[in-house]
């Protein structure tokens, strides 16, 4: 972009070079019972204390695992650190320990490679959208993100378009973390991190993180000497779990990214962007304290956003797929242009015809994200 405009973005890529089975190849039935199971028995084998009843499920979620009578199964690893959570003898699996600080360990997802095609389309994404920063989300880590940018998306000198890579470790033991990248002209001036925000249980409200990164904008633009803070986030997903239970979470999320925002803005912040995959559409529940009960617009609502018929930014496009978001405070709102929904990665329908992608994508295995990218154009000059 030049000097007078910028543009800022959201993708979800869905891990760069691995990801968890359950996640991947799976067949979609058995990884939602992968995940559902790893996501119920992470938070049983934290409790201080093991009930009988919490013993039972505890066993049962390791079955439906097949963990029961080894600790290394197809989709998951039990990793038996310092004492024992369960204990296997002449073909009986027994929990041994009494509560979490009888034992030190925990379950990970097995993980396999993503698909190198699938890794040339994300990177292709990534050019053509083209956008100055871009909330990356579910990346493994920093320096696989790193190592990404600078391998794949780089200008004909063999460049890195985006020199400018930052992911904060969050809570999440998957591997799906967010960060961004940006341009030369958008170096990273500050990070801010909210990984240990906790909530009335005492556990940690985010999933992942909600890290504020913050911008200088360039010295040649009309904007020079103020300051750009993103809030990347990943809410609770509607899935692995109980439907009240993950609602529930996604609005205590919402409530404390306003909370971040309203604190951001009284302490001077005009220019302020919220972006990620917040799960849910935009008339939900639990996404009402961000979208209803703060002055922040989404860029869907700008003049001239393209969203090429569909409103929706996962799989299929569909309004109840709207779950990617750019949103930006009124500053940013009132100098917005543009913007679209970029699909051309995502695989549409069961043959791929829905819309238009990437002539190369020939199978939905192939397809750089089931996300399309959100992006928004804000005049600077």
């Amino acid at each position: 972009m030049s000097s007078t405009s910028m543009r800022v973005a959201s993708f979800n890529v869905e891990n760069l070079f691995s990801r968890p089975r359950a996640m991947g190849s799976a067949p979609e039935e058995v990884g939602s019972e992968i995940l559902d199971a790893h996501a119920r028995l992470g938070a049983l084998i934290a409790q201080d204390t093991y009930t009988d009843g919490d013993k039972k499920l505890i066993l049962d979620l390791l079955v439906a695992l097949d963990l029961d009578r080894s600790d290394t199964a197809a989709y998951a690893v039990l990793r038996q650190v310092r004492g024992r959570l369960v204990r296997r003898s002449k073909g009986l699996t027994t929990i041994v320990a009494e509560g979490r600080g009888d034992w030190v360990g925990w379950v990970d997802l097995t993980t396999e490679r993503v698909d190198a095609l699938a890794m040339t389309h994300t990177a292709q994404v990534l050019r053509e959208v083209n956008a100055d920063i871009t909330a990356v989300i579910e990346a493994e880590d920093r320096i696989a993100l790193k190592r990404f940018t600078e391998a794949a998306v780089v200008d004909p000198e063999r460049n890195p378009v985006f020199p400018h890579v930052m992911v904060i470790d969050g809570n999440d033991d998957r591997g799906i973390d967010v960060g961004v990248v940006s341009k030369a002209a958008y170096p990273l001036r500050g990070i801010r991190s909210h990984v240990d925000d906790l909530g009335p249980n005492g556990r940690p409200i985010f999933g992942r993180d909600c890290p504020e990164f913050t911008f200088a904008f360039p010295d040649d633009s009309a904007l020079a000497g103020k300051s750009l803070t993103v809030l990347v986030n990943h809410l609770k997903s509607k899935g692995y779990g109980r439907p009240a239970d993950n609602n529930a979470l996604r609005r205590r999320q919402a409530e404390r990214i306003a909370e971040i925002y309203r604190q951001l803005r009284s302490d001077g912040v005009e220019f302020v962007a919220v972006a990620g995959d917040l799960n849910d559409t935009p008339d939900s529940e639990p996404l009402a304290p961000l979208l209803a009960d703060t002055d922040l617009r989404d860029v869907a609502e700008v003049n001239g956003f393209d969203d090429g018929g569909r409103p929706g930014t996962y799989a299929n496009g569909t309004a109840g797929n709207k779950i990617d978001y750019v949103l930006l405070s009124p500053a940013l709102f009132d100098r917005a242009t543009g913007g679209a929904i970029f699909r051309k990665g995502v695989w549409g329908g069961k043959r791929g015809t829905l819309f238009e992608h990437f002539p190369t994508m020939t199978s939905p295995v192939h397809a750089a994200s089931d996300h399309a990218a959100i992006y928004v154009d804000i005049k600077i000059g």
